[in-house]
């Protein structure tokens, strides 16, 4: 079941991010997040978008939200799209489910476009986007030091309505 989230899956959701903070290169973030410090992160951001939750048998098992690209009001209608899966639940289709939910709920809000920023190399979140509709538009190197090696950010962005103009 994908559903909005609820304050309630703030420790799951809690768990899932801080496995890739600390074992992952998908985040630059070097330290765990606490409970309260995601509620805040997540408040901000489900004042503006959605965060979905994707439920199997009543356990949190990944979120994905949408957020502001950069906060000037000319970028009003592109989002920055982010999903996260407990490492036991990566692969079938899980991610896939719970993006396409994330970008039709983007596409009714009005959303135009949504970019996902990957940290490289990641070649499953790199397909995914790929299997999405998302085409990679560049690459910066050597943006971030995580785990004592500097790593890459690719951009991918989707369109989600005909351009008009």
């Amino acid at each position: 079941m994908i559903r909005p989230y609820q304050p309630g899956d703030i420790p799951a959701i809690t768990a899932i991010y801080n496995h890739y903070v600390e074992h992952e290169i998908a985040t630059f973030e070097e330290v765990a997040l606490s409970d309260a410090q995601m509620t805040e992160r997540l408040t901000a951001i489900a004042a503006t978008y959605p965060v979905l939750v994707l439920e199997e048998q009543g356990r949190c098992v990944g979120y994905a939200y949408g957020n502001h690209f950069k906060p000037r009001s000319a970028y009003r209608y592109c989002a920055e799209t982010t999903v996260y899966l407990a490492p036991d639940c990566i692969g079938g289709g899980r991610g896939s489910r719970l993006y396409r939910a994330l970008l039709d709920a983007l596409a009714a809000q009005g959303i135009r476009e949504v970019l996902g920023v990957l940290t490289q190399p990641n070649p499953a979140s790199a397909a995914l986007h790929q299997k999405l509709g998302y085409r990679h538009q560049g690459t910066l190197t050597a943006v971030g030091f995580k785990f004592g090696r500097w790593l890459d950010v690719a951009f991918w962005q989707k369109s989600l309505t005909e351009r008009k103009s």
